[in-house]
């Protein structure tokens, strides 16, 4: 039984807490019991807009190479439908509803109003693209992050360290600093730049306080300290007062009640006014705790169209390469660390969609099964090399260890013999060399990996799953819900309700994952070994300049795609 705090009212038979995870392509919502975490119900709504990456809706212009935006409207569409929606598939009584949370995938930024209304929703910057919402996928902004670094290292500004020595082109200073220099009409109008994960909270509460995640994560919030104003001037004169008028807010620490719900976001919803609504969250951190895994040594990888990786220690070290290090950034008390694949499941997509011959097709649909299962199946017959091939993961850049995402995929070793399932096979080792590389980088800095905690769709690929456990060479977990940023936030919003007196508490009792489910083959992990040498060969050389030739390509692509 939980130990429900006099927050929780006790008239209510099993309390409810509902949450609410933001993704790339729609929004969930999951309605779970308190007491044990059983999901249910669950509703997606996907998104009318989807990702804007070649043609901006309002206008029919298109967009340059390498941005990627939303349209802020489409996630209040969620509230109003998928809310509900789950509600009524879970038969629950909205009475019994005690506590809202949500998660967003980041570093995703709108800049809005005083008020919060998106700049992109006003007559006159509807045909702006640097009005609308910038996707964590926007990598337009590399030029900009590659003077913050310069101009970071230069300084030897201390919180460089902390980001593994680079800050990447989808956080927040970046991203603003391009719609300075490239929309200086956008940024004068900008009163606050402000995270999807705060402004969704704003939204269904009235109050804009940001969240420890993002801010430590995506906004170099380090030690209480943004970057100096002195350090922004010298970027561009117009930057200087970037944090004090257009970023900096109160802050809330994960699990805290960011507000209650107004009368209009409960006829949203269709849920009590005035419950409580958490401080908003990024999709992968709260994970952690829906997979019971929030102590030191257990890296929690969210694989989908990215994969994410979240770590919990009670050492702070200074990692290369990586996302960050936040005090408190996934549960009080324990360094939070993050790094990441920018691309994973979406390779997987884009070989089946652009590199399968319709022979495949067809023996897919006889079989009764999908391409992706169909290719795994075959691909899962081969002894380890027998492809021939290997394969660089940076089809949409590299988040870690290099943080550079004008690096491009490659696939080496094909002959007139290579058949699809030789490089859909490549390709799922290549997302494991990704990670075992992050796994490498924390170990040599002095951070622990014990165990491998997978979530996310990718789950149910079990070949890809004892891949990865062979790979890593390290016991597999699962996460025990299908749901897991959705519960993730669920378990916050009890947290915010009162309902436990921490995030660990929540994650013991209604958190979900089946341990040690895939355990490494030792003579699959030593075949692995010499793979992966050959895999780090090329990714040093690809990556670390022993050849600038990726980076040449992504110029000429961007050259050959801009109007003259």
């Amino acid at each position: 039984m939980s130990p429900y705090s006099p927050n929780v009212n006790a008239n209510i038979r099993d309390p409810l807490t509902i949450g609410v995870d933001f993704g790339t392509l729609s929004g969930r919502a999951v309605v779970v019991r308190v007491s044990d975490g059983a999901e249910l119900g669950t509703a997606v709504y996907e998104y009318p807009h989807g990702v804007l990456d070649r043609t901006l809706p309002a206008t029919g212009a298109p967009l340059p190479p390498e941005w990627a935006l939303q349209v802020p409207a489409d996630y209040l569409g969620v509230l109003r439908t998928a809310v509900p929606e789950a509600l009524r598939e879970a038969g629950a009584d909205p009475a019994d509803v005690v506590g809202l949370a949500t998660d967003f995938t980041a570093c995703t930024v709108v800049p809005t109003t005083v008020d919060g209304t998106p700049l992109c929703e006003l007559a006159e910057f509807e045909g702006e693209p640097h009005a609308y919402v910038k996707l964590w996928r926007h990598h337009a902004a590399q030029p900009q992050a590659d003077r913050i670094n310069a101009l970071a290292r230069k300084r030897e500004e201390k919180w460089l360290p902390r980001y593994g020595g680079l800050i990447s082109s989808e956080w927040e200073f970046a991203k603003a600093l391009q719609v300075l220099e490239d929309a200086p009409e956008v940024y004068a109008a900008t009163a606050h730049w402000v995270e999807l994960a705060d402004w969704i909270v704003w939204q269904l509460t009235g109050n804009y306080v940001r969240n420890a995640c993002t801010a430590g994560y995506k906004g170099i919030l380090q030690d209480g300290e943004y970057p100096s104003a002195e350090f922004l001037a010298e970027l561009n004169p117009g930057f200087a007062d970037f944090v004090t008028a257009k970023l900096d807010r109160p802050l809330g620490r994960l699990g805290d009640r960011a507000g209650s719900l107004t009368a209009e976001a409960a006829a949203w919803t269709g849920l009590p006014e005035g419950i409580a609504v958490a401080v908003g969250n990024v999709d992968a951190h709260v994970t952690a705790p829906a997979a019971r895994a929030v102590e030191p040594g257990r890296l929690v990888a969210i694989m989908g169209t990215s994969t994410c990786h979240v770590l919990n220690a009670e050492e702070l070290r200074e990692v290369p390469g990586m996302c960050g290090v936040v005090e408190g950034g996934i549960v009080p008390g324990l360094w939070g660390y993050e790094a990441g694949q920018s691309g994973v499941g979406d390779i997987f997509g884009w070989f089946v969609e652009h590199g399968v011959p319709p022979r495949y097709h067809e023996e897919a649909r006889e079989q009764g099964v999908s391409l992706h299962e169909h290719l795994t199946a075959l691909a899962a017959e081969q002894p380890i090399g027998a492809h021939g091939l290997l394969a660089l993961d940076w089809h949409s850049g590299n988040r870690s260890v290099l943080v550079d995402h004008e690096l491009s995929g490659v696939v080496l070793g094909q002959t007139l013999a290579t058949r699809a399932e030789d490089t859909y096979r490549a390709l799922l080792e290549a997302t494991a060399f990704g990670t075992r590389t992050i796994i490498e980088a924390f170990r040599r800095s002095g951070v622990p990996v014990t165990e491998l905690v997978v979530a996310g769709g990718l789950v149910r690929n079990t070949f890809l799953m004892q891949l990865y456990a062979d790979v890593v060479n390290l016991p597999l977990s699962v996460i025990g819900s299908t749901q897991g940023p959705a519960l993730g936030s669920a378990i916050h919003a009890a947290v915010a309700a009162g309902a436990y007196p921490d995030i660990t508490a929540a994650a013991q009792a209604m958190g979900s994952a089946r341990g040690a489910v895939y355990r490494p083959v030792p003579e699959n992990a030593a075949a692995y070994d010499r793979l992966y040498a050959d895999y780090r060969e090329l990714h040093d050389h690809f990556g670390r300049g022993g050849s600038e030739v990726l980076h040449r390509l992504a110029a000429r692509r961007r050259e050959a795609a801009t109007p003259a």
